[in-house]
């Protein structure tokens, strides 16, 4: 039976579809053009899914600071948005068929609760910094989990350095025998790599923490926001203040966090292959139990480091995503595009990878053993001809004579090392500085200030 009243009916009609997009305006469209402009949405938002509830109640507070929400209004949705939040947490959230994505499934929850009042929740902000500010708050959780996981694997390196620091090993250049080294300047030299890792990374989490909110879809809102309020809300050290600068980092936050990601890849990475090297046969350096190595389907004596294999493979893929987000943004002018909804794919599944590779290299780590005798085969001797050029020159031959000397001693097949080391200077195999490392590592971590973002959730969470 048709209703009397047709603005009724289009009432009836619009409150049927505007939960499934929030840009519904009533028109369908093409079931081709929504499946693949949706793309990934609705499975990569879940990412996403507690940051946009901690972004609305700090938006509702400050709606409600400016009359756009009453003091009661506010105090229903933050109670609804916390129990989000909750249902969040224990794994039950999803995006409902025919939503369109984390956005539209708050608020249509928050509408299905509420009514009215839910509906009022996305006044003075767009999707666009929505988004922002989601992806924003997601990368500075995800890099406070990667300065912890990396923080572990640097004691686990300085740990190994410390155990280790007496075992000789030789040094190469040019992949050929150069000078002596030790498993204890081998391990704690990518461990110092972690810490200017941690400084690179740091610079992009400073970049991520400013508050995009209130630029709207770019360009600022009538309505009087305040944003430094949602940005003291939020824990932010500061705002991106232009509106169209603050739409402009999206893609560029997203490329300089995955170029700080990258460089700590690219130390993994190396580590990697090292391992993998001096794992064969003809290096004999170190060695894995038979637990953490796997054989041939044809060749029964094999144990091969395909733990150290995959992470390389993984930490070289890492460090292809800058350049990937690069190539997505580096031809957009300034404002909003669908383009940089693709960035999500790459971008936002990258932190786990690269913490799995993290805690997988870890463990391997932990459960390594060293080739205590190495420089004793006669195959290493030459590494030690830089120590008796030098003693030469202690004993007042100039150093030019001295390398001449040793050097013909070699050519003639008569060299005999010494095999005496003493290396006292800062940083080299008889003075390893660890405690300095370790110190540095401490001071970078204790920069990032990530109790300050802890407690501003909290009030959110708990009450304001």
């Amino acid at each position: 039976m048709k209703s009397i009243n047709p603005y009724f009916d289009l009432y009836l009609r619009l409150q049927n579809t505007i939960t499934m997009k929030l840009w519904d305006k009533g028109t369908s469209v093409n079931e081709l053009i929504e499946k693949f402009t949706v793309g990934k949405d609705r499975e990569l938002d879940l990412y996403l899914a507690k940051y946009d509830v901690l972004g609305s109640i700090a938006h509702a507070k400050m709606l409600e600071s400016i009359d756009l929400l009453t003091e009661g209004e506010f105090a229903e949705l933050q109670a609804e948005l916390v129990e989000i939040y909750r249902v969040i947490e224990n794994g039950d959230f999803l995006i409902e068929e025919g939503v369109e994505d984390v956005h539209s499934q708050v608020e249509l929850m928050l509408t299905r609760k509420l009514g009215d009042t839910g509906k009022k929740i996305h006044s003075g902000r767009s999707r666009n910094d929505q988004v922002l500010l989601d992806l924003k708050l997601f990368t500075r959780s995800e890099i406070q989990k990667l300065v912890i996981a990396t923080n572990e694997l640097f004691e686990r390196l300085m740990a190994k350095a410390e155990a280790n620091k007496q075992y000789l090993m030789p040094g190469y250049t040019h992949l050929q025998v150069a000078m002596p080294s030790s498993f204890g300047l081998w391990f704690s030299a990518y461990a110092e790599s972690l810490v200017d890792d941690l400084v690179l990374l740091q610079a992009a989490y400073k970049i991520t923490n400013q508050n995009p909110l209130g630029s709207a879809a770019g360009y600022g809102s009538s309505f009087p926001l305040d944003r430094q309020m949602t940005t003291d809300l939020l824990g932010f050290e500061s705002m991106n203040y232009n509106v169209i600068y603050a739409q402009m980092g999206r893609g560029k936050m997203e490329k300089t966090v995955a170029f700080a990601l990258s460089s700590i890849a690219a130390t993994i990475s190396k580590f990697a292959f090292d391992v993998c090297l001096f794992m064969s046969q003809n290096f004999g350096f170190v060695s894995l139990p038979d637990e953490l190595t796997t054989g041939s389907s044809i060749m029964p004596h094999k144990k091969n480091p395909d733990v150290f294999e995959l992470v390389r493979s993984h930490c070289n893929k890492i460090q292809a995503i800058p350049y990937q987000i690069s190539l997505m943004t580096n031809n957009l002018p300034s404002g909003y595009f669908r383009d940089l909804q693709i960035l999500k794919e790459v971008f936002l599944p990258a932190f786990q990878e690269l913490q799995d590779c993290i805690s997988i290299a870890g463990f391997a780590i932990d459960n390594m053993t060293v080739n205590t005798n190495l420089l004793a085969d006669d195959r290493y001797k030459y590494v030690f001809s830089v120590e008796d050029v030098n003693k030469l020159v202690m004993q007042g031959v100039p150093f030019r004579d001295a390398y001449k000397m040793v050097g013909g001693q070699i050519n003639e097949g008569t060299y005999e090392p010494s095999r005496e080391i003493n290396h006292t200077h800062e940083g080299s195999l008889g003075n390893l500085c660890l405690e300095q490392i370790s110190g540095k590592m401490e001071s970078v971590i204790k920069a990032y200030r990530f109790q300050e973002i802890e407690k501003a959730y909290a009030k959110l969470l708990g009450g304001l």
